[in-house]
């Protein structure tokens, strides 16, 4: 099949064409395991994440209104379908107390993700605890606010902040004890 724009991407797969969900999930399969590698602990468990993300993806079609990029539209969907998969587990989330204290921390402190190739990125990444990766992942990456992760995620701000802190902490250990070996 020939390289098809993402109208006609959407339109066929409305139309129940298995030709267009298979160069649908081929065009975006790969950047689309990247982003849900990032909340996984490894790759089978991304690949879970993919392969659900993508049926609701095909389910939910009829909902995508063509008003943004159709990549965006399928990010997000891979988002909340990690999110949903992190939720399932048990203690997702470290307990936390619901405390600001590290806000000044967060502003003055140089992303860790800007210093590191993404390769190395994602295997520290994925050696963080489930909600420690979640909430990482949602506000350094993929650019949420406060706000929106604990709307997300079902927490409160507090928590949001103090989960960044301490993965960001942890993150720190696992550099600091890499360039130590």
């Amino acid at each position: 099949m020939q390289q098809l724009t993402d109208q006609e991407l959407v339109q066929g797969v409305l139309n129940g064409s298995p030709a267009h969900e298979k160069a649908l999930y081929q065009k975006y399969s790969v950047p689309m395991f990247r982003v849900v590698l990032r909340f996984a602990r490894d790759r089978a468990e991304a690949e879970d994440m993919l392969q659900d993300g993508f049926i609701r993806v095909f389910r939910d079609m009829a909902q995508f209104r063509g008003e943004g990029a159709l990549g965006g539209w399928i990010r997000r969907i891979m988002v909340n379908t990690a999110l949903s998969h992190l939720r399932r587990q048990r203690n997702f989330l470290c307990d936390t107390p619901d405390y600001t204290p590290f806000e000044n921390l967060l502003r003055t402190e140089e992303d860790l993700a800007s210093n590191l190739d993404a390769q190395t990125l994602l295997k520290y990444l994925q050696r963080l605890p489930p909600g420690y990766r979640a909430v990482f992942n949602l506000y350094v990456i993929e650019g949420y606010s406060h706000e929106e992760i604990a709307e997300q995620l079902g927490i409160s701000v507090g928590t949001s902040k103090s989960q960044l802190f301490k993965a960001r902490e942890y993150l720190k250990r696992i550099v600091d004890k890499s360039f130590i070996m």
